[in-house]
């Protein structure tokens, strides 16, 4: 179906994957559902190779994994998606090419073209419902590609925590005004106290930003204690 085709180019342009071959495409191709259900992912779609043939579809590649959630009479290494896409990383570093092959999502992949994979790529789905969307098992296994990457740096923790000089000197503040609000009581309980406070504020490892804030948040409190005294 288009729709599928359109709907796997879409996920690999999510995941960095650019080289879509489609083999004996049943509607025909191009196919402007593709396109329509691509999202945008056209440059995947206008440079996919379309062959006719299976075998032709494999032409260089090096490593080849078959994605399947059927069992098959093959002896073959079954892996996951995580450990396929590793494998095809130390392929492609050691000069090689790898690639995933996917059925039909009515028939999946016939025997005969499992049989010339090097491996089976299975994901852990419910054996009473294992059949998955072509896009979504595209999905699930390009998504393993692209999870040794880095976060995006829109995502990147990259505050830099306080001075220690920072941290103690909001540390005493708050025990000062906590001191004087008589918050540790009973008194044989008040350094068990004041440490466990200690070690939730070094465990957040604060900016200067957030001290300068905590410390004005204190004061505050403590002014309107102090004025309704």
């Amino acid at each position: 179906m288009g729709e599928n085709i359109g709907a796997a180019a879409r996920v690999m342009r999510n995941f960095g994957l650019s080289e879509m071959r489609i083999s004996a495409p049943r509607d025909g191709w191009p196919n402007e559902k593709a396109w329509t259900m691509s999202a945008g992912a056209t440059d995947v779609l206008d440079s996919a190779r379309v062959t006719e043939e299976f075998t032709e579809a494999l032409e260089g590649l090096t490593l080849v994994f078959a994605a399947t959630a059927r069992r098959r009479d093959l002896m073959k290494p079954v892996v996951t998606a995580r450990e396929a896409m590793a494998q095809a990383r130390e392929e492609i570093a050691s000069g090689g090419r790898a690639g995933v092959v996917f059925g039909a999502e009515a028939s999946g992949l016939m025997n005969e073209e499992v049989a010339v994979a090097d491996a089976i790529l299975t994901l852990p789905v419910d054996p009473e419902f294992s059949s998955l969307n072509l896009a979504q098992a595209v999905a699930v296994t390009a998504y393993e590609w692209k999870a040794g990457d880095p976060l995006p740096e829109d995502f990147a923790m990259n505050h830099v925590p306080a001075d220690k000089a920072a941290l103690t000197g909001l540390m005493s503040h708050l025990e000062t005004e906590l001191e004087a609000a008589g918050f540790f009581f009973p008194p044989e309980k008040a350094e068990k106290m004041k440490l466990n406070l200690r070690s939730t504020l070094t465990r957040g490892r604060l900016t200067d930003q957030e001290i300068h804030t905590f410390r004005g948040a204190i004061k505050a409190l403590a002014e309107k204690r102090r004025r309704a005294q």
